[in-house]
């Protein structure tokens, strides 16, 4: 549970705060745009699944928890306790953003917010709640897919941190402009609680839609379709 938080800590911090720090509206630095961005959220995940994943498998992700869950690789209580490490290390390392961010005299919450999901007008490319809904399923679903066939026994398990990190960054380079880009419950829930407004009143897709793609996932291991013959 301390790995899970830390890491998930790790994915929050880094990631949303490539995003809010360095991102296109930044003053005063050159901005990443889009493509540090994907990247800030992707190496977070290859260092972590190296540094942690030993401990815990570095699920950092309620969906993949979930996922892992429903193709039986671990059981509902394990799941629940990942939950609420990966809960409160994402809304802790928005707490830690939101404090370092306002440390410049130019930031407002209000104005520049925390990273946090969402869609609709006002929203970087302005997508409906239905594209922004299939997005997260379809790409949660790829994700989860990536993850959990290149962690299976027949892998090759030393390169499994890299494929899922730059799995997600692929996802990111996509999607930013779609929703910003969740896959991961924890990962909208640390910002949008401290935001509050818009991006807490639309979380509940971000909860739902990555559990729904990681599902889908689950089950196709579960059944054996995506395994690979270990013989």
């Amino acid at each position: 549970m301390i790995a899970e938080a830390i890491g998930t800590f790790t994915l929050v911090l880094f990631g949303c705060g490539a995003a809010v720090l360095a991102g296109a509206g930044t003053v005063g630095v050159e901005a990443v745009g889009q493509l540090g961005i994907a990247f800030a959220f992707g190496l977070a995940i290859v260092a972590m699944a190296y540094g942690i994943g030993p401990i815990s498998g570095c699920h950092v992700n309620p969906a993949v928890s979930f996922g892992a869950f429903i193709s039986g690789r671990m059981s509902a209580g394990e799941m629940v306790q990942y939950w609420v490490a990966q809960f409160i290390g994402a809304t802790v390392a928005a707490g830690v953003l939101l404090l370092i961010a306002s440390g410049k005299a130019d930031y407002t919450l209000a104005d520049n917010g925390l990273g946090a999901n969402g869609w609709g007008p006002g929203y970087l490319g302005e997508y409906t709640l239905m594209a922004a809904f299939v997005f997260e399923v379809v790409a949660t679903f790829i994700f989860l897919v990536v993850i959990l066939g290149s962690t299976q026994k027949a892998a090759p398990a030393q390169f499994a941190g890299l494929a899922i990190g730059l799995t997600l960054v692929l996802i990111h380079i996509v999607g930013i402009q779609v929703t910003g880009v969740s896959v991961n419950p924890a990962r909208s829930f640390g910002p949008a609680v401290i935001v509050g407004g818009s991006a807490l009143s639309q979380l509940w897709l971000f909860l739902i839609a990555p559990l729904i793609g990681a599902a889908l996932a689950g089950v196709l291991f579960k059944q054996k379709l995506l395994e690979a013959d270990e013989d």
